[in-house]
């Protein structure tokens, strides 16, 4: 389980292309590697443009598991299978792939889309390789909850070990009444999940993916209730 160091933010979040040149293997600032492993925030994740389309990013988990951090590595899934190789399977680090509710309904002449295939055997081979995977779905505003229903079903069939929710925006822009919407079909998806564990760590994410680093100050303070949540469900990672 995730423990808080006092006055620590959960989570830091790094854009990959914030500190990976795209033509280089190893991550351009070393600077901001010494940074990341000397934060107090837990958990690090690694989000933004696709980190997989840079070739250090492996070097990059590595460095940063190596500190004693929890890393979460988001991906599309596309290039999973491919670059698989270059990571070690370890406690500290969750490939995390964003899988979107309602594109393994989406076919063209019967099949999936390439991008869902890609990503599905992404997981596959993840899992098989003995990595700790999670699927992290977003909500949309056109998106149904049986849509959402049957993602949670679809990854729980891929033995993943958690799934992460949030909203596709932050649900400050655009009419108020549209945002609440948004917030209410999120918090509704969440209770889907069967994780309170996960649940809540959904929460503590919502304001950093929606704002990037902007919103690591938000994280924070939601990030207070979440070891409350823990020891009224100390409950293993892997979703029932």
């Amino acid at each position: 389980m995730v423990r808080l160091a006092p006055d620590a933010s959960p989570v830091q979040f790094v854009d990959a292309a914030e500190i990976l040149h795209h033509d280089s293997s190893h991550p351009v600032s070393h600077e901001k590697i010494r940074e990341l492993v000397s934060t107090r925030s837990p958990v690090v994740w690694i989000g933004g443009s696709e980190p997989l389309h840079h070739p250090g990013v492996a070097h990059l988990v590595r460095a940063i598991t190596g500190s004693a951090h929890f890393v979460f590595l988001e991906t599309d899934g596309t290039l999973l299978r491919r670059r698989i190789h270059e990571f070690q399977p370890t406690s500290q680090l969750f490939l995390t792939v964003r899988l979107e509710p309602g594109a393994q309904g989406h076919t063209s002449k019967g099949l999936r889309s390439d991008a869902f295939e890609l990503a599905s055997e992404g997981i596959r081979a993840a899992v098989l390789s003995g990595f700790l995977i999670c699927v992290h779905a977003r909500v949309h505003s056109e998106t149904k909850l049986q849509e959402m229903a049957d993602l949670i079903q679809f990854a729980r069939s891929l033995d993943v070990d958690g799934i992460l929710i949030t909203p596709a925006n932050s649900g400050t822009n655009g009419a108020a009444p549209d945002a609440a919407a948004l917030q209410r079909k999120t918090a509704q998806a969440r209770k889907l999940i069967g994780s309170m564990w996960w649940g809540s760590f959904s929460r503590i994410l919502e304001p950093l993916l929606s704002g990037g680093r902007h919103a690591v100050r938000s994280a924070s303070d939601t990030g207070a209730s979440i070891e409350q949540e823990e020891r009224v469900n100390e409950e293993g990672v892997r979703v029932a």
